[in-house]
């Protein structure tokens, strides 16, 4: 038996969110006295998935057929299922994303197991297991027991902490692993992927600075690159200022656009309406820069400058410059 955990991989290397997940999984692993096995999909080199190791699982099964380069939550279902029957797997760990979730999802439906979505702790498993989620789009918590034989959980990021100095070594076995695919979970094919500019992924990225309409337009967003590139971020922004085109469309954060959950985001010039709110509150650290003292986003925030962002902003990259 083992605690089986799925992995993203972009362009052939392991996702962030991903190697979070390994961190968290190894812990269940020794919580239960089992071992964290991790299943990867599509083609890349040992020398990456053997990573894996360093977070705490002791092998991975890699299933490097091409057919399963391209996101296909149907095949990888699928083959998540049958990796857990070989390993006799009880307990299966998702990373939470558009792709964790549909995975996960179906997978849970084959197996008769109990799931539970948008995970923030390590399981309770002193009498029974219990999980806490994230609820209300993150203004809450519920505790779930699940009483299911097979238990599927999507972890939010930012569940574990890692310490990066107290990684392991060790690197993982890589098994190769061939499951049976079916002709109908690809009847729908990928013909071409087009990726954002942007040099990081906003859901990967650990610093994000975002903008509002306090930025008062497209020509006035220079100081808001200038201090992400100086601490290394990417940039974000709110929904009008999406819809006005001041920015592109995969820059929106919030309820109705993109998620995320960074160590650190800067709001610049952004009031803090409840949709946007959603989308950033599994930030681990909220700084909110705005001239208004009564805009809303100061309540939500761990830090807060009263300030126009256009004076304050320079000074925030020149002070970032100085400490590299």
């Amino acid at each position: 038996m083992s605690v089986l955990i799925y992995i993203e991989l972009d362009n052939g290397s392991i996702k962030k969110t991903s190697l979070e997940t390994v961190a968290y999984g190894a812990k269940v692993a020794e919580l239960t006295s089992t071992t964290a096995v991790v299943l990867a999909l599509g083609s890349a080199e040992s020398t990456e998935l053997e990573k894996a190791g360093h977070y705490g699982a002791a092998k991975v099964l890699h299933a490097a057929d091409g057919k399963l380069d391209h996101e296909n939550n149907l095949a990888y279902a699928d083959a998540l299922v049958q990796a857990a029957q070989l390993e006799g797997s009880k307990i299966i760990i998702l990373p939470k994303s558009g792709l964790g979730d549909a995975v996960a999802a179906r997978a849970a439906a084959k197996l008769k197991a109990g799931i539970v979505s948008g995970v923030t702790a390590l399981p309770d498993t002193s009498s029974t297991f219990k999980v806490t989620r994230s609820i209300f789009t993150g203004k809450a918590f519920a505790v779930t027991e699940i009483t299911s034989d097979i238990k599927v959980l999507v972890v939010r990021k930012n569940a574990v902490e890692i310490d990066e100095s107290s990684l392991i070594s060790t690197s993982a076995t890589i098994e190769p692993f061939n499951p049976s695919l079916r002709d109908s979970d690809f009847q729908a094919t990928v013909v071409s992927v087009e990726k954002a500019d942007s040099e990081l992924s906003l859901t990967e990225a650990e610093i994000i600075v975002s903008g509002g309409r306090g930025m008062k337009g497209p020509e006035h967003w220079q100081p808001l690159v200038d201090l992400a590139k100086a601490l290394g971020a990417a940039t974000g922004c709110s929904k009008p200022v999406s819809d006005l085109d001041w920015r592109p469309h995969h820059e929106h954060i919030g309820q109705t656009g993109i998620k995320v959950a960074p160590n650190l985001y800067i709001a610049c010039g952004i009031s803090g309406a409840i949709q946007h709110l959603a989308g950033v509150n599994g930030s681990k650290c909220i700084v909110v820069i705005n001239k208004d003292p009564e805009a809303p986003f100061f309540k939500a925030a761990d830090y807060g400058i009263v300030g126009d962002v256009f004076e304050v902003l320079p000074k925030l990259t020149a002070a970032a410059k100085s400490l590299k």
